[in-house]
Formats: C-alpha cells, structure tokens, sequence
C-alpha cells in the first residue's frame, strides 16, 4: 500500500519539473517535506516498481530541430528486430516503433526523425535506408503541433492502488 507522501510523490512528478538547479528541492518544498525524504520516497517508489525512470522531453523546435518526420519502412518479418534496433540507436530518431502492416499499407517499422530542415530529414532518412539496405519506405511530415503534453496516469483524488 502505498503511503499518503507516496501518492503526493506520484501526483507531483506527472508534472513538469521546474528548470531549476534543485528541482527536487523545489519540489519537495512544495509538499512539505525535506529533499531527503523526498528522494527517499521516490526510491521507494522505483524499488516497488512504481517509477521505472525519469524522461526529459526536449522541446524540438525551440532547440532549432525545426523539422521531423514519420518514416514508415516496410521490413521483412525476419529482420524486423535486428533492424528496429539499428534504427532505434541513431541518434536522430527519438521514437521507433514495430506494427502490424494494413491491406493497402505495407509498413510495419515507423521511426520518428528530426532535423534542423526538411532536407536534413530526407538526408537522415536517405543514410538509415542505406545502412539497413531498406528501400521501400514512405516519410509524412509534420505540418502543425496540435497536442504535446506530459503523460498524466492519475488525477487527484484517483486511488492510486486501485482498490476503490
């Protein structure tokens, strides 16, 4: 069971952390506590299995990454893991993932690339088809951001042990 500063802790990372030197401090100013046994329960929280690990999500296009791209790739069956790995390992892909390929769509390896300019993605692109010997793939580019949000899981006053 999980302890009412447990809860707190859970409901408080769903947010953003403050770009601070010592956000955590911060935080746990903000519920009451000390750093130290805010720290203490977020490792209580890892140990049980609770938070696997923390992310950082980088703001693309304020850091000059101003485009990015869906590459879809169509991939053998056989090597879709050895080459869902190599493409997951290059640095300008951010998200990578394998899926069941529709009637009238053959791709089942979708990569999510960013680049300073629309050229650089196509070049991105370009170098992991060569790399992996890929050939048939599709690249649909972003337009217009119309969501980006932090994942939230539990709200306030949700039973986070869901018990009721």
């Amino acid at each position: 069971m999980l302890s009412d500063l447990e809860n707190k802790v859970i409901l408080a990372l769903q947010r953003d952390l403050e770009i601070t030197s010592q956000p955590f401090k911060e935080l746990a100013e903000h519920l009451g506590v000390g750093e130290e046994e805010l720290l203490a329960a977020i490792r209580s929280l890892m140990e049980k299995g609770y938070i696997r690990r923390f992310g950082a999500t980088l703001r693309h296009q304020q850091s000059g990454y101003a485009a990015n791209a869906l590459v879809a790739w169509a991939v053998p069956e056989a090597d879709l893991q050895r080459i869902g790995q190599k493409l997951a390992q290059q640095r300008a892909v951010t998200h990578c993932y394998a899926r069941a390929p529709a009637p009238s769509w053959p791709y089942n390896l979708y990569t999510m690339i960013h680049g300073r300019t629309r050229h650089d993605c196509l070049q991105i692109a370009a170098r992991m088809a060569a790399e992996t010997g890929l050939t048939n793939y599709e690249m649909l580019f972003s337009e217009t951001e119309l969501k980006k949000t932090t994942m939230r899981y539990f709200r306030e006053g949700d039973d986070l042990e869901g018990g009721g």
